[in-house]
């Protein structure tokens, strides 16, 4: 066994990519990507620790959060190494040139296979939770989302869902809306939990020029280890 696999299970960690600017990870369910109120272990700080032990780096190890996933949602999540990186990571992100795609196992078939969602999404700050309309509302933002249906299970239904913009919740709030809300998700609509408090959501791939190497990366996070995820590659 490597050293790289024995530092990744020592963290819990699974590294998907690493170079010297970025470290991409598969985010477990209840990992927070950064610090917050609960005071929990952020997926940060894991990667700090596995950085340091790696390469015994003295002192404090410097890394970027460049996108977060919600806690109870998998998949991919990726972190600059470098004060190099984060800005164009930043960038390539913001210019919509990161092409991420994400799996998600929902409980009613969508009346239509494939199609784009458009819907003005609102966010309460009490609830931590958005409201989808079919119009513009005040203090709401456009999200549009793509998605088509990839595989009918036993009781579910497999989706792949391509995001243009990146609001509050949008998969799940989108989803929600037409009647067709993520297995686990009792906040928009799932009629009962995951054992595990996950939601069935997962960052699948990641698509993006290398902001210093310039080389294209293609990356592909591996699906939670359940029966119903494993499903969905049977």
């Amino acid at each position: 066994m490597s050293k790289d696999k024995i530092l990744s299970n020592k963290h819990n960690l699974q590294v998907l990519y690493e170079d010297n600017h970025i470290i991409i990870v598969n985010k477990r369910a209840g990992d927070i990507v950064q610090g917050d109120k609960t005071g929990d272990k952020p997926l940060s700080d894991v990667v700090k620790e596995y950085i340091k032990a790696k390469y015994n780096k003295p002192g404090n190890v410097y890394l970027g959060v460049v996108h977060r996933l919600d806690r109870p949602t998998t998949g991919i999540v990726m972190f600059a190494k470098t004060s190099k990186a984060l800005p164009r990571l930043n960038k390539l992100f913001a210019e919509k040139k990161a092409n991420k795609t994400y799996w998600a196992i929902v409980k009613n078939s969508p009346l239509k296979p494939e199609t784009t969602l458009i819907n003005w999404l609102k966010k309460n700050p009490k609830n931590n939770k958005s409201t989808a309309y079919t119009k513009e509302v005040e203090g709401s933002k456009k999200a549009i989302l793509h998605y088509k249906l990839l595989k009918t299970l036993e009781r579910y239904f497999l989706l792949e869902v391509e995001l243009e913009t990146g609001r509050h919740h949008q998969i799940r709030c989108q989803l929600s809306a037409i009647g067709s809300p993520i297995k686990g998700d009792l906040k928009y609509g799932f009629n009962r939990s995951n054992k595990d408090a996950s939601i069935s959501l997962h960052a699948r791939r990641l698509q993006f020029i290398h902001p210093v190497s310039k080389d294209r990366i293609d990356i592909t996070a591996h699906l939670p280890n359940d029966p119903i995820w494993n499903a969905c590659e049977a």
